[in-house]
């Protein structure tokens, strides 16, 4: 039997075990949370983003998970800077143009503020500039795409959340905690 962990990965963590960095203070990684020797992740989160992080002890289950070919659907919780507007949600529906390439279609709706765990540090908040949410799914995982997607249709990122993978969701764990499920 598979082994397959759900892991809710706060802001500023690396989605790895170990700190390859160059940099002088060591960064807090999975080992920091996670103490299930023989698990690997199944796919990445950037440092910078929270969410659901999925690691197994099978290779095949990872690759399922992680390779872009089985269309594995993700969905993220992401608040913008600006007016979410239709013609910005039917861009992302539609698929958006990057650098490396048009994005295949996306499901895309403005949600009220979810009912998240604070973030630390907190998001920056401006007076003047209004903010608001999407949820977004997407069936692929470039680098950093959630983020160039939502800068092209002129809504920055200011906070990424991914809750839910497939079949499986961050929902009912906290930050920083992780559960074991069969599969």
């Amino acid at each position: 039997m598979s082994r397959l962990i759900l892991f809710n990965k706060p802001f500023d963590v690396l989605s790895q075990f170990t700190d390859r960095g160059t940099e002088g203070t060591p960064r807090r990684t999975l080992s920091d949370f996670v103490d299930c020797p023989g698990v690997y992740p199944a796919g990445r989160l950037d440092r910078d983003s929270e969410g659901l992080m999925l690691l197994t002890d099978d290779g095949r289950l990872q690759a399922r998970i992680a390779d872009p070919k089985f269309k594995v659907p993700k969905t993220y919780l992401v608040q913008v800077e600006g007016e979410i507007g239709e013609d910005a949600l039917a861009a992302l529906r539609n698929g958006v143009r990057l650098k490396d390439g048009v994005t295949r279609p996306a499901k895309a709706e403005a949600i009220e503020t979810p009912d998240l765990w604070p973030r630390d540090p907190p998001v920056r908040f401006r007076k003047t500039v209004p903010d608001g949410w999407i949820s977004l799914t997407i069936t692929e995982g470039r680098n950093r795409q959630v983020r160039r997607m939502t800068a092209a249709v002129g809504l920055p990122t200011l906070r990424l959340v991914r809750w839910q993978i497939g079949e499986w969701s961050v929902e009912g764990l906290g930050l920083g905690e992780w559960r074991e499920i069969e599969v």
